[in-house]
């Protein structure tokens, strides 16, 4: 089921409204190196979900939801939004919430979003959508962590590639 722009943003407006009425995950703490899975069961009808987890620093981080149909007709979600949120204190829906990045599924069946190096700490997933099967919607999710090289790891790189140039130069007029 395709939507135009025009639904795809009201829908996620619309599923955004309340973010009290969201059912939250906890996955735990995300490492660098290992993917990290969520997904959900949704009932008939709109839904929102939050997944909490703990990220390490300066992580480049990247995200996917797709579509889990299980038996055309009986288990089918709309996907429409997903957005990272900083949440320093570990308490939601509060003053510190910053919004990291966010991304929609204009076909409704996958969401990728990429995000660069971010502080360690508390963040958490919001997930929108619309179960449409018979039976509701299953949806699959995965978290993954990249090490991104600190300032101080070009800098040795660069220096050492100087002194390789340096060393060949100097063979070259010796020879």
């Amino acid at each position: 089921m395709k939507f135009s722009p025009i639904a795809s943003a009201a829908l996620a407006g619309l599923l955004a409204f309340g973010s009290a009425n969201a059912t939250e995950y906890d996955l735990g703490a995300a490492t660098i190196g290992t993917p990290l899975s969520f997904g959900g069961l949704t009932a008939v009808g709109p839904f929102n979900d939050i997944f909490t987890f703990s990220m390490p620093d300066n992580g480049g981080s990247g995200y996917s939801v797709s579509n889990f149909m299980l038996l055309p007709g009986l288990y089918n979600t709309v996907l429409a939004t997903m957005s990272l949120v900083s949440n320093a204190d570990g308490i939601m829906y509060n003053d510190d919430d910053t919004l990291i990045g966010s991304s929609s599924a204009p076909g409704g069946d996958i969401i990728n979003l990429s995000v660069g190096p971010t502080m360690g700490g508390m963040y958490y997933l919001n997930v929108t959508g619309i179960g449409n099967g018979e039976a509701g919607g299953i949806y699959t999710g995965a978290i993954s962590v990249t090490a991104v090289p600190e300032p101080e790891t070009y800098a040795m790189m660069l220096a050492g590639l100087g002194a390789i140039g340096f060393m060949a130069a100097r063979r070259r007029r010796q020879g």
